[in-house]
């Protein structure tokens, strides 16, 4: 279990292994030809995609402004957004901080090296095929855009040219897409949790894994240059569990069937639409129904924290509305000179006060754990 108060140097990697070849003669080199970002990439590029909830606005500005124009990679962010949030206003300012071509995400747009794409409010950004692709399937990790849903697309589809990059955030969106982009040969970047506005994010990544770097953000321009030049071939196929839960996040729904070949049936079922649930183990353990629905086990848990909630608060409601009723019973037997049953009316009333009383204990018990 790592700490807040461990430094971030148990992590840190420093260079990559040394047993990463470079890549060779031109691997970064451009020349002019594009149109739009007016560069050329003279060997295949990388994709990458940068996750970040809580604080991120600041550390993707600090970040992008690290990268030089002739990145060999395009840039996928991912910033957890409410429905109403403005993507221009925040394009802008990103505009203003990096030499790269920064534009809205786009359905079925080709994918071009040195160019940044930021994800829509309340759509998943995806890749396939070399080729941007948004999807309005169910919420993950409670987000739409999910970091998961990208990361888990781009180590699909890049591979070992996919790199994960995960920056400051609440609870842990970003863990089982980080591990994907690992295990399908792809390479892994975390921002140090101690220099983090907000570490859980980073944590919950290093906690399931081992990052190929872990590092401030001043450091991690380097790190994603050292990365891009020389990495080597190493002959890694994305696992199916990957391809086949990706393939499942673009069509949005599937069938029950499909669903049980990544996993088993679990106890639990699904807190948003009460379909069950199933458990897949790899790339690290996560639960999803056929409907699409997806939870690391924290976000399972919050999520049946918070449909407990809103269930006792439904059930205070209605309890009001009946002892409301049950109130004005008794007094209109009352004024028909009925005092028997105006009196058990009224005494059905002070009981059902107590059982809400009780309910509402239950509730500020279950906010305080």
């Amino acid at each position: 279990m790592i700490r807040p108060d461990i430094g971030c140097s148990k992590f840190e990697m420093g260079s990559m292994r040394s047993k990463k070849r470079a890549a060779g003669p031109g691997s970064d080199e451009r020349v002019n030809g594009n149109k739009k970002n007016n560069l050329k990439t003279l060997s295949p590029f990388f994709a990458i995609g940068i996750g970040a909830s809580a604080g991120g606005i600041n550390a993707v500005t600090e970040l992008i402004a690290q990268l030089p124009a002739t990145l060999n990679a395009a840039v996928f962010v991912v910033f957890h957004l409410s429905k109403i949030a403005m993507p221009e206003i925040l394009l802008g300012r990103m505009k203003k901080n990096t030499k790269l071509l920064c534009k809205i995400a786009n359905d079925n747009e080709p994918i071009e090296p040195g160019t940044i794409y930021l994800a829509v409010p309340d759509a998943h950004l995806l890749v396939k095929d070399k080729n941007i692709l948004l999807g309005h399937g169910p919420r993950e990790n409670r987000f739409r855009p999910s970091i998961d849903v990208l990361f888990r697309s781009i180590a699909a589809d890049f591979g070992e040219r996919s790199i994960g990059i995960i920056l400051t955030g609440f609870l842990n969106d970003g863990t089982v897409g980080m591990n994907a982009i690992k295990q399908s040969g792809g390479y892994t970047i975390v921002q140090d949790p101690n220099e983090a506005e907000y570490p859980d994010m980073p944590l919950s990544v290093l906690e399931t894994m081992e990052a190929d770097y872990c590092t401030s953000l001043k450091k991690m321009g380097d790190a994603i240059l050292q990365t891009t030049k020389n990495a080597g071939v190493k002959g890694i196929t994305p696992p199916e569990v990957v391809t086949l839960e990706s393939k499942l996040s673009e069509r949005a729904a599937t069938s029950i069937e499909r669903v049980s070949q990544l996993g088993n049936k679990s106890i639990y079922a699904c807190p948003d639409c009460g379909g069950g649930l199933w458990q897949i183990d790899k790339p690290s353990i996560h639960y999803r129904c056929h409907i699409g629905h997806s939870y690391t086990e924290k976000d399972l848990l919050y999520k049946q924290s918070e449909s407990i909630e809103h269930t006792l608060w439904v059930s205070v409601r209605m309890m009001e509305e009946r002892r409301l009723l049950l109130l004005k019973n008794a007094t209109s037997y009352n004024e028909k000179g009925l005092q028997k049953l105006s009196e058990q009316y009224s005494e059905r009333a002070e009981q059902m006060q107590t059982h809400i009383l009780k309910l509402k204990e239950l509730l500020f018990k279950i906010n305080s754990d």
